[in-house]
């Protein structure tokens, strides 16, 4: 299969059936993220016990990308470390935005790797990014 039909299948999938939706009652912390150019709009919850993403959620309206990459976000640093959720973020972001000089390469990415055409297409960046934002921002709240 190649990574454009694994792209397609793996947005449908996460598109109907998202990972780690809903709230989270009591997170730790909470961040909104919008995008004023299509309104893609999500709230991410993260629960943080002893500097560790031990649980993360998130709801939202918007595109397949959107909804997609929010899903495999919870995914990919939930379990994490503070520092290892701020190490996926980066490199996620670089791979999006076309800065990752080897994503195909990158054990840090995962199954994430399925977004690396999103840098083709400038205008879906901030749909696949948008969670992650509020993800970061959500961890930066931390104490």
């Amino acid at each position: 299969m190649d990574l454009g039909s694994l792209y397609q299948d793996v947005i449908l999938e996460h598109n109907r059936s998202p990972r780690n939706w809903g709230e989270l009652a009591p997170p730790s912390q909470r961040a909104d993220g919008r995008n004023p150019m299509c309104g893609d709009e999500v709230t991410v919850w993260l629960t943080i016990d002893n500097d560790r993403v031990a649980e993360v959620s998130f709801v939202g309206t918007g595109c397949a990308i959107s909804k997609a990459s929010a899903s495999m976000m919870t995914q990919a640093v939930k379990g994490k470390t503070r520092a290892e959720a701020e190490q996926v973020f980066a490199q996620f972001h670089a791979m999006v935005t076309g800065r990752h000089a080897n994503p195909a390469d990158d054990p840090v990415l995962g199954k994430l790797k399925v977004f690396s055409g999103v840098a083709r297409f400038p205008a879906r960046v901030k749909c696949a990014s948008l969670a992650w934002h509020a993800m970061k921002e959500a961890l930066d709240a931390q104490p």
